[in-house]
This record gives C-alpha cells, structure tokens and sequence, in this order.
C-alpha cells in the first residue's frame, strides 16, 4: 500500500511539473506572438478603442458593484428607473462631461504607454527612464481611474434609494 501510495504521489508530482512547461515549449504558439504588431503593444483593440471613446474598462467595478451606478447605464435605463426630467438632463451633461474628461486621460494613457513602448523599442531603457515612465503610465491610468469613480459617486448623490435598488436589479446585482 505504502508503494501504491508513493508511486501515485510521484506521478501526480511529475504531472503537476510537466504542466507547469505546457505553452513554453517550440512546438507551441507563444503567448506574445503577434502583440508587437500592435499599435500599442501593451494595449489590446479593445482596451484601445475604450481609452479612445471614454468607456469604463471596468475602471469603476468598485463603485458600480456597491450601489453606486454608472451615468452612461442609468441613461440607458433612465425608462425602468424613472428618471425625472431634471434627473435626465443632469444625467445627461454628467455624461457629456465624463466622456470628455475621460477621453482626455484616455489619451494621456495611450500617449504614455506609447512612449514607454519607444523607449525599449529603441534601446534608450535605463533604470530611471523604466522608473520615470512607469510612473507616469501610472499617474495616467489612476486619474483615469480616479474619474469614472468620481462620476459614479455624483451620480447616486442624483438618484434616490429606490431607484438606485432598481438600477442594481436591472444589471443583475445582488442586493448589499
């Protein structure tokens, strides 16, 4: 029993071993195959065309998740949660003035991840340079961030209790 038992956990060992080097091997595809032909390498399509047009990129989950909805989704259920007149029209320009903030940093986000990109493309990398770049890659991405939270936080200070309950159904959320 005790060889049984050895052999079986020897086996499961080395399974556990050989998959750790699947993927890895020259007979595979490699995972970063066909990113350098990127416009950004370091951004897919999508990720790209949401930082182009000012979309959320689940940048606000913290927010959207915990009662505190989107702008853009409360208009498309501005219906369903019965918006007023004036709760649509601020909704509205709230809209307007994240999309535009937030196509703005969007850019900056491209623009910085560009540029760190470039800078390993043509071999001027150093220390500081990684150092100086990645924190502005940073700096870009959490006032990205930092902006579609803030428009979710103004946008429950406009909704009442109920129709922030009705909003948190209609996107299939559990209740807090």
């Amino acid at each position: 029993m005790k060889t049984l038992s050895l052999a079986l956990m020897l086996l499961a060992l080395a399974s556990v071993a050989n998959a750790q080097h699947i993927g890895h091997g020259p007979a595979r595809a490699q995972p970063y195959a066909g990113l350098d032909g990127r416009a950004v390498p370091s951004l897919s399509a999508e990720e790209l065309d949401g930082l182009w047009n000012g979309r959320g990129l689940a940048m606000a989950l913290p927010a959207e998740l915990n009662g505190y909805p989107g702008p853009l989704h409360v208009l498309e259920l501005a219906d369903r949660l019965q918006l007023t007149p004036d709760q649509t029209r601020r909704t509205e320009a709230l809209v307007t003035a994240m999309r535009k903030e937030t196509i703005d940093i969007g850019q900056a986000v491209i623009a910085t991840e560009s540029q760190l990109d470039r800078t390993f493309k043509e071999r001027r990398a150093t220390p500081e340079t990684i150092e100086a770049e990645t924190k502005a890659v940073g700096a870009a991405r959490a006032a990205l961030r930092a902006a579609h939270l803030r428009y979710h936080l103004v946008m429950a200070k406009m909704l009442n209790a109920h129709q922030i309950a009705e909003y948190r159904s209609a996107r299939g959320y559990r209740t807090p």
